[in-house]
C-alpha cells in the first residue's frame, strides 16, 4: 500500500476513534443526575406530600438533567440513620427531624428546651428563621458536611397521647412509660412529668404500641393520623402544644458540590419558592387530623393556656443545667432569646 494511502487511512482512523472518544463524553455528559431521598414517614404523610412535590418540581425545573426518586416508610433508612447514611453517600437528601440529629450536633435540641415549651408557631419561626437556625446549619455544615437546602419545614405541636388510660390533665402523665422521638431534651421532659421515656423508632410505633411496649407517646395530630394510631390502641390525647418540631431539608455537601453552579441555585431556589407553601399545608393537615382523631373516637382535652405558661416558668429554673448536660453551645439561650425578642 502506498505510503500517501497508509497515511490517509490512519488518519481516517485516528480521526474515528476520537470521534466515538467524544461521542461517549457527550453521552456520559448528558446522563441525568440521580437524587434520592429518604423518608421513614408514611407516603400520605405532609413531610412526604411535601417531599414528592419538591422532587417533582426540581426534576421538571432542570429540563431532565436531574432525576429523582422518593423512598418512604423508611423503606431505604430510618431517620435515625439516615444522616450517617447520607455522609456515607448512600442517599443524596433527607429531611429528618431536627430531634434524629442531637448525637451529632446537640444544639439541634433546642425546640425541646424549657424556654420553648408551649410557645406559639409565629415565636416559634423568629427562632427557626433567625440566627439560632442559621447557627445550628452551619454545624451540621462543619460537623457533617450536610448541606441544609433553606428553611426547615414545620411538623406541628407536639401532643401527649394514650393508650392505656384517659388523659384529662398533667398529674395522669405519672408513672407511664412514654415513647419519644428521641434527644434527651424530650427524655428530660417526660421525666420532668414523672412519666417513663422511651425511645422507639417511627416506623416501629404502631406494633410496638400495640403490643404494650409503652404507654403512650409524643407526637403530633398529623403523624397520629398518618399512621392510623387509634388502631394501634390509642384512645385519648392531652394536648399542650409542648414544642413545634421540625424537619431540616438537607443533601450531602459532596453531593451539592458536584453539581453545576446553576443546579446548585435551582435546587436551594425551588425549595425556598414552596416552602412557604409546605409550612401552610402542614398546619392545615394538623388542623384535619385533630378533626380526624375525633371521628374515630380519640378522647381530646386542651390545656389551659395559663397552666402552660407557669409551667414553662418552672421548666426553665433547670434549663442551665440541661444545657450543660446536654452539651449543647453555651450561648445558645442567649441567642435563641434574642431572636424571640
Amino acid at each position: 500500500m502506498p505510503n500517501a494511502i497508509k497515511r490517509r487511512s490512519f488518519a481516517l482512523g485516528a480521526a474515528a476513534v476520537a470521534s466515538l472518544g467524544l461521542s461517549s463524553r457527550v453521552v456520559r455528559a448528558a446522563a441525568p443526575i440521580k437524587l434520592r431521598c429518604s423518608l421513614d414517614t408514611a407516603p400520605t404523610h405532609m413531610r412526604n406530600v411535601s417531599v414528592v412535590d419538591f422532587m417533582h418540581k426540581l426534576e421538571v425545573a432542570s429540563g431532565g438533567r436531574i432525576t429523582t426518586e422518593v423512598f418512604h416508610a423508611g423503606s431505604l433508612f430510618k431517620d435515625a440513620n439516615v444522616a450517617k447514611a447520607l455522609v456515607q453517600g448512600q442517599v443524596e437528601m433527607a429531611c429528618p427531624g431536627t430531634w434524629v440529629l442531637t448525637g451529632f450536633v446537640p444544639d439541634c435540641d433546642f425546640a425541646s428546651l424549657p424556654m420553648m415549651y408551649g410557645l406559639d408557631l409565629p415565636t416559634v419561626r423568629k427562632v427557626v428563621d433567625g440566627k439560632t437556625g442559621a447557627m445550628i446549619n452551619d454545624q451540621l455544615l462543619k460537623r457533617l458536611h450536610l448541606k441544609v437546602m433553606g428553611p426547615w419545614l414545620e411538623l406541628g405541636a407536639q401532643h401527649w397521647f394514650s393508650a392505656t388510660k384517659p388523659l384529662k390533665g398533667f398529674a395522669d402523665l405519672k408513672g407511664m412509660k412514654i415513647r419519644n422521638a428521641g434527644g434527651a431534651a424530650l427524655a428530660w421532659r417526660t421525666r420532668f412529668f414523672d412519666a417513663i421515656p422511651n425511645t422507639t423508632a417511627w416506623p416501629d410505633v404502631p406494633l410496638a404500641l400495640s403490643q404494650g411496649t409503652f404507654d403512650g407517646l409524643i407526637t403530633t395530630n398529623e403523624s397520629c393520623f398518618s399512621a392510623k394510631l387509634w388502631e394501634a390502641g390509642v384512645k385519648s390525647t392531652f394536648q399542650d402544644h409542648q414544642n413545634i418540631n421540625e424537619y431540616v431539608p438537607m443533601v450531602s455537601e459532596r453531593f451539592y458540590t458536584s453539581l453545576p453552579a446553576d443546579l446548585q441555585k435551582l435546587l436551594t431556589e425551588t425549595w425556598a419558592a414552596n416552602i412557604g407553601q409546605y409550612r401552610d399545608n402542614m398546619g392545615k393537615a394538623q388542623e384535619h387530623a385533630l378533626g380526624e382523631l375525633k371521628t374515630h373516637n380519640v378522647a381530646v382535652t386542651m390545656a389551659a393556656a395559663d397552666e402552660i405558661a407557669t409551667l414553662r416558668k418552672k421548666m426553665i429554673a433547670d434549663q442551665p443545667k440541661l444545657v450543660k448536660d446536654l452539651k449543647m453551645t453555651a450561648e445558645l439561650p442567649k441567642v435563641m432569646a434574642g431572636d424571640i425578642g
